[in-house]
């Protein structure tokens, strides 16, 4: 049991005009939801998604800029639909890199990797992550 947003339907109450964001230091990206399908926005066990709660939620607090990780830009255009289709701002967004691992997994709360704060903790500087992470 599952409620979707209908891509072709909700693609067909835009219009014509291209669906975009803006990308700090690259301007306008075209966004592409129709590359999702059908996107879920709520199941039994789960009330909202990521992609209807993070919009809501950053127009509900006035979000005028997103930073998220690499691994998220697709999701924006999920996003940037739901914004239109809500009558929702668009923030200016900013992806960036992520930190990954010796074994090039990324860096997450969920992969149960230490934060900056164990970090600091067990002696880390600031210097020591920042060799750590490589240029940014």
């Amino acid at each position: 049991a599952a409620r979707r947003l209908r891509m072709g339907r909700a693609l067909a109450a835009l219009g014509d005009a291209p669906l975009t964001f803006e990308e700090e230091g690259e301007g306008a990206v075209r966004a592409r939801p129709e590359d999702w399908g059908d996107v879920v926005l709520a199941r039994k066990e789960t009330p909202t998604s990521y992609h209807l709660a993070v919009v809501v939620d950053d127009a509900a607090q006035g979000v005028t800029h997103v930073t998220r990780g690499q691994d998220l830009r697709r999701a924006t255009d999920v996003h940037r639909l739901l914004q239109e289709l809500l009558g929702l701002p668009a923030p200016l967004y900013r992806h960036h890199r992520l930190i990954s691992a010796a074994d090039g997994a990324k860096l997450s709360k969920s992969r149960g990797s230490p934060s900056l704060r164990a970090l600091r903790a067990e002696g880390f500087t600031r210097d020591d992550v920042i060799r750590a992470i490589g240029p940014l």
